[in-house]
């Protein structure tokens, strides 16, 4: 026998080609370091080593040069080809060698095939089609099942979608068409078919019709046996609660939620700071609060923490409650366990909701038992048809001096009941029996309770849409309550409630917008007032202002409010809530922010270009070197602006600017008491106010707040149906830039969008005009906040590219859209994110607003 040799010293590569055989239980024993041991012999000499010739040499793996290649010497325990190659001892081969590869592709076929295999019975007859055509629709699938004779029952489709579900109605139609399509793919790929998951509500109607021969009604199943469950209990134990689906961190206490919310808070606001760099054009150096972000955690600027609600529990003014079947079948109205695109339709009461006031409970309850004897059918998600369709709950509470914190229900003194229902192929007589039941039942039961609970008014919806977000536009049919009713007012008033804010009354329609948490509304608007940095010499753009509630309760600590809002109802009720409060200097539009922005500013300030031509040719600055934001105009000379502001335009340009001729919405002296503004207007006072008015309303409509207009019914519906002017008419004044710009010298925006976030024309407008120094967002969204403030806070080339309409662009996020719209951004200063904190409006839910102010 020869003397045993120790292998040379293999190279590192060699070594990690044998990690290649993970998972194998001789690992351990093959990667040993080689011990003095005879050719082929085990250290006991008693024959081979188990290994011997169990896996593939490096060498040969790498170099397919066979045992002349090998670097090993003589002694080499490794295969050097696949003939050479023995099965180790478990009975499995080399990972790497052919023979385990078309090993592991017989089984994965096999294993593929067993999960292909169909269920056919009369219990799964739902199944799903896989790998159709993306531009197929419902119909275009059913024209491919009837030209290759396949019987089916229900067929349907989405486009853009690989995925289609058809329901067969015996088991010989599902065999027919599954061997069908295996043996006939459709244009060369096979359609695969396999088994489909009933949603809940379809699985309960499917199970509830008959079950041992007895018939099922309105989800009463037949007696269980002792110690089993029924089906719907099984459902029902593995779902979670509508308390879990509506207020997920209620089992959390309030400390925690905030410290939750805040650190939520801060991770969105990280974005903010990292889309802002990369949108920044090569060219331009980044800016400041950029590089300052990695002072503070990467955030764009401190995060002052968050400011939490007044109160915790039943704090909701507005309750919206969904109808449809519970998870036993039950006619239910309450809150849906999750989102229809996930396949949920159950419903379920919102019992234990800490969010809910107990008055909203009561109605949900009182409607619901309606529901169990109306003759009507519940709206269907899935079939997109029925009656009943949603039940809301508005509440006006008292004025915030009288508010009790810890006696929030007993302060509920207006309730509004909003249905909405889908009338069509309903009869009229029909829908009007099943509307005067509906009444009394829900007048009888408010007034049975104990104690009463109030009720102003009961409105009808007539919705005929798919999704229960109705448009403002949407019929209204009062169902008005007797006259014994506490709502005082003319027949007009009867679908309305009030509530409180800032010791202000405001008006409320039932589609307009309001703050659900109304206490924390108040802290909300106090917070961006002061941001704000609001003065007699402020006029105050209200963007996307609902009821006006924004601007009516910082009216007193400016010189003008002017509001924008998209919702004829809600504007009708800024004007009336204005004329309540005896506030004289608001101005409310009616038009979407984005059509009628451009020329509110324009009215107001003048067009960018005379301020930027302005600026250049007469660019003052005072003694302390600061810029001044001062229009040039006889009543401001010498007076400087705001010392929060830096820089601004002078106005003596001579270039022409467009001015409505609703002028005397700005108000003097005279008109204005207490801490109203100071200043006159000197085009209003040439000419008598009531003459202006009335050539504003024969020539315009204007609906917009006039001085010593009186506070009569007459002056409300004026006001209340009026439209925006869109005269072409024009003053100008010496200077050449508007009259009323003339006014003031600090310009505040507050916009406060919906969740989608502000239009990119909106934002276009605010970046663009030079004399917009602050703006403070309030967002319920914060990502579209982000998304929004990229836009704001982006530099600018003076070279802007042109959208190239990028294909992509439907799976980019908010934040990559708003990325590639700061390349078409006009050059103009950008904003700076100077301050933001959060406000719980929500408690015990994962949401909140935030309230961002911006500087330039």
């Amino acid at each position: 026998m020869e003397d045993a040799t120790t292998p040379p010293s293999q190279p590192e590569l060699a070594g990690e080609k044998r990690k290649r055989e993970e998972g194998s239980p001789d690992a351990a024993v093959q990667d040993a370091p080689s011990a003095p041991v005879a050719s082929g012999e085990d250290a006991s000499g008693g024959g081979r080593h188990p290994m011997w010739k169990t896996s593939l040499c490096s060498f040969f793996r790498r170099r397919g040069a066979g045992a002349e290649g090998c670097s090993h010497g003589d002694s080499c325990r490794y295969a050097h080809t696949e003939e050479e190659l023995r099965p180790r001892p478990d009975g499995t081969w080399d990972p790497t060698s052919d023979r385990a590869k078309k090993l592991r592709k017989v089984a994965a076929e096999a294993q593929e095939e067993a999960e292909e295999e169909v269920t056919a019975d009369e219990q799964s007859l739902d199944k799903c089609l896989l790998g159709l055509p993306r531009g197929w629709t419902a119909d275009r699938l059913k024209t491919f099942l009837q030209d290759q004779g396949i019987l089916y029952a229900t067929a349907k489709k989405k486009k853009g979608m690989t995925v289609g579900f058809v329901t067969f109605e015996s088991v010989e139609q599902l065999t027919r068409a599954v061997q069908f399509l295996k043996e006939n793919p459709s244009g060369g790929k096979e359609i695969k078919i396999s088994d489909a998951n009933r949603r809940s509500h379809q699985k309960v109607r499917a199970e509830g019709h008959v079950a041992n021969g007895t018939a099922i009604e309105n989800g009463s199943s037949p007696a269980t046996p002792a110690g089993e469950t029924s089906a719907p209990e099984v459902v029902a134990s593995s779902k979670k609660s509508a308390r879990d689906a509506v207020t997920p961190l209620a089992h959390m206490p309030y400390n925690d939620q905030l410290e939750h919310k805040k650190h939520s808070m801060a991770q969105i606001l990280k974005r903010l700071t990292r889309n802002a760099r990369k949108a920044c054009p090569p060219a331009i150096p980044l800016p400041n609060w950029i590089f300052k972000s990695k002072e503070i955690g990467g955030l764009p600027c401190k995060l002052e923490g968050i400011l939490e609600s007044p109160i915790v529990d039943g704090y909701r003014n507005k309750c919206e409650f969904s109808v449809g079947y519970s998870l036993e079948g039950k006619k239910t109205v309450g809150f849906m366990l999750g989102n229809f695109r996930e396949g949920v339709t159950a419903v379920e009461e919102p019992v234990n909701c800490p969010n809910v006031s107990e008055i909203s409970c009561k109605y949900a309850q009182m409607f619901q038992d309606f529901l169990q004897s109306s003759s009507l059918p519940l709206w269907s998600r899935v079939d997109n048809c029925g009656f009943w369709r949603q039940f809301t709950v508005r509440e006006g509470r008292c004025p915030a001096e009288a508010v009790v914190l810890q006696q929030v229900e007993s302060q509920i003194s207006e309730v509004m009941l909003i249905v909405q229902v889908c009338s069509t192929d309903v009869d009229e007589a029909l829908m009007k029996e099943e509307f005067d039941k509906l009444s009394a039942a829900l007048i009888q039961g408010a007034s049975t309770c104990s104690p009463p609970l109030p009720l102003t008014t009961i409105v009808v919806q007539d919705h005929k849409g798919i999704s229960n977000a109705a448009p403002a536009d949407c019929p209204l049919i009062p169902l008005l309550v007797p006259k014994g009713d506490q709502f005082e007012g003319g027949a007009e008033d009867k679908t309305r409630i009030h509530d409180h804010i800032s010791n202000l009354k405001f008006s409320i329609s039932p589609t307009a917008f309001f703050q659900v948490n109304t206490l924390a509304a108040e802290r909300l608007y106090t917070l961006a007032g002061d941001w704000a940095n609001l003065n007699s010499d402020t006029l105050l753009f209200d963007v996307c202002c609902g009821t006006g509630t924004i601007g009516l309760t910082l009216a007193h600590r400016v010189g003008m409010v002017v509001g924008i809002e998209m919702n004829e109802s809600a504007v009708s009720d800024a004007h009336r809530n204005a004329l309540i409060n005896g506030i004289k200097n608001c101005r409310f539009v009616c038009g979407k922010a984005e059509d009628v922005i451009g020329s509110l500013l324009i009215e107001y300030l003048g067009s960018p270009q005379q301020h930027i031509a302005a600026s250049e040719s007469n660019y003052v600055i005072n003694d302390t070197g600061k810029n001044e934001d001062t229009i040039n105009c006889p009543e401001s000379d010498g007076e400087n602006m705001d010392s929060s502001t830096e820089k601004n335009d002078n106005g003596e340009n001579e270039q022409p600017g467009d001015r409505s001729v609703d002028l005397p919405t700005c108000c003097g002296d005279e008109d204005i008491k207490g801490d109203s503004v100071d200043r006159v207007n000197k085009e209003a006072d040439s000419s008598p106010d009531e003459h202006i008015e009335a050539a504003v309303e024969q020539n315009c409509g204007e609906a917009s707040l006039i001085n010593d207009e009186p506070t009569d019914a007459t002056s409300a519906d004026s006001l209340e149906h009026g439209k925006m002017c869109q005269d072409s008419s024009s003053i100008q004044n010496n200077n050449g830039l508007p009259a009323s710009a003339c006014q003031f010298k600090n310009v505040v925006a507050i916009v406060d969008p919906p969740r989608v976030g502000l239009h990119p024309t909106v934002i276009k407008a605010l970046r663009t005009h030079p004399l917009i120094r602050r703006l403070v967002y309030i967002s319920c969204n914060p990502d579209s906040l982000v998304a929004n403030a990229i836009e704001l806070c982006t530099p600018t080339s003076e070279k802007q590219e042109k959208n190239k309409g990028n294909r992509g662009w439907r799976s980019m996020s908010a934040a990559g859209l708003a990325r590639q719209r700061t390349k078409s951004m006009p050059n103009s200063e950008p904003f700076i994110p100077k301050r933001v904190m959060a406000v719980d409006l929500f408690p015990h839910t994962s949401h909140c607003e935030m309230v961002m102010l911006f500087e330039r």
